[in-house]
């Protein structure tokens, strides 16, 4: 399970929002070991694409040295699908590579009725997908 601060949720959202069309993408880091996110993280997408999401090389270099430095784990790894569902596609399941990482996926389209977005998150480790239940809590 995730379980994640109101104020860190809503400024996922809120990234994912401001950057659609285009998917938005960005890291929220904790303590190394915690699991628990706290330091909101927004990345730039590269390919300012509104079907693909690229971490900048430089920017994540300079992202993995900074975790080091402050004894931190990415603990989520976050983008936006802005016209599809909220759920990882092949590229994305190929592009995670942190298994100890909660991926959330925020759809920026109302796919399913219910809304202007879905906000899910799932654990992938070695290609298979795990879905996985988010709780959100004013404060830890």
């Amino acid at each position: 399970m995730l379980t994640l601060t109101q104020a860190l949720y809503d400024r996922i959202v809120e990234h994912a929002r401001k950057d659609h069309p285009d998917e938005a993408c960005g890291v929220v880091a904790g303590p190394a070991g915690t699991d628990r996110p706290e330091r909101f993280v927004p990345m730039l997408n590269a390919a300012r694409s509104p079907t693909f999401y690229e971490f900048d090389s430089k920017d994540l270099l300079r992202l993995y040295r900074e975790l080091d430095d402050r004894d931190e784990d990415p603990v989520i790894v976050y983008h936006s699908h802005t016209a599809t569902e909220a759920y990882p596609s092949r590229t994305d399941v190929t592009y995670a590579n942190e298994p100890g990482a909660h991926y959330v996926l925020v759809s920026t389209a109302d796919t399913d009725g219910l809304g202007e977005f879905q906000f899910r998150s799932y654990r992938i480790v070695e290609g298979v997908i795990t879905e996985e239940e988010v709780q959100v809590v004013e404060a830890y």
